[in-house]
């Protein structure tokens, strides 16, 4: 494997970076070149990702999925470990969604012409689109659930971006409360399936699922 496809891990760090440059041109901050700065930064830093996506889906095309792991806690029998799986299908799912959000972010620029939250949209873009590309590459219930947290926060915020407006405020808390509820359900089942799995990685909850007696009533609850 080569330097594009061993530095998957970074391609949601282009976009995170790219949001938080986007930070530097909200009111008070950067001033005298007005936001529209902030939207091209993060353009450019999705753009980089989408390129990077390219390249080390061209690598990695038909070669085995590779894994990588980093022990984030480990205490009181309790193994929370960082996963990552690199293959053909995370990283065609980072390349279509750093595509998708050239794309959206270059239409936002004739979109948001005479708006002046520039900063602020694009903030939330990179963090956003850095918490979906996370989620393709994790292969950790644990962590899964975390990034499921990341996107419904920035749901909410990118929903109520126009928070002047009573219909956009009501439309983002009730995608905030929906989202709520699943997961909230999502993380009972996470818990609930550590003790008997001891692992939430993927692949070994898959073995475990197919090497394990579940009793049909505990695997109904658990879904």
């Amino acid at each position: 494997m080569n330097f594009w496809s061993e530095t998957v891990w970074f391609i949601p760090c282009y976009t995170l970076i790219g949001g938080l440059f986007a930070l530097l041109w909200s009111p008070g901050i950067i001033s005298k070149t007005g936001s529209r700065p902030a939207g091209y930064i993060n353009i450019v830093m999705t753009s980089f990702a989408f390129i990077h996506s390219v390249i080390a889906l061209s690598q990695i095309w038909e070669q085995p999925a590779q894994e990588l792991r980093f022990t984030w806690l480990e205490a009181a029998g309790v193994n929370i470990s960082f996963d990552l799986q690199i293959s053909s299908i995370s990283v065609g799912a980072l390349t279509l969604i750093t595509g998708l959000n050239v794309l959206c972010q270059l239409y936002a620029v004739g979109y948001l012409e005479m708006d002046w939250g520039w900063a602020r949209f694009y903030a939330l873009m990179g963090f956003f689109e850095a918490g979906m590309c996370g989620l393709v590459l994790c292969n950790s219930l644990f962590f899964s659930y975390v990034y499921l947290e990341i996107l419904t926060l920035g749901t909410y915020l990118l929903v109520g971006f126009w928070f002047a407006q009573p219909l956009v405020v009501s439309g983002a808390r009730d995608a905030f409360w929906t989202k709520r509820v699943g997961d909230i359900l999502l993380l009972m089942g996470m818990i609930a399936i550590y003790p008997f799995a001891h692992t939430w990685n993927y692949n070994y909850l898959a073995f475990w699922a197919e090497n394990s007696p579940i009793d049909p009533l505990f695997s109904t609850l658990l879904c």
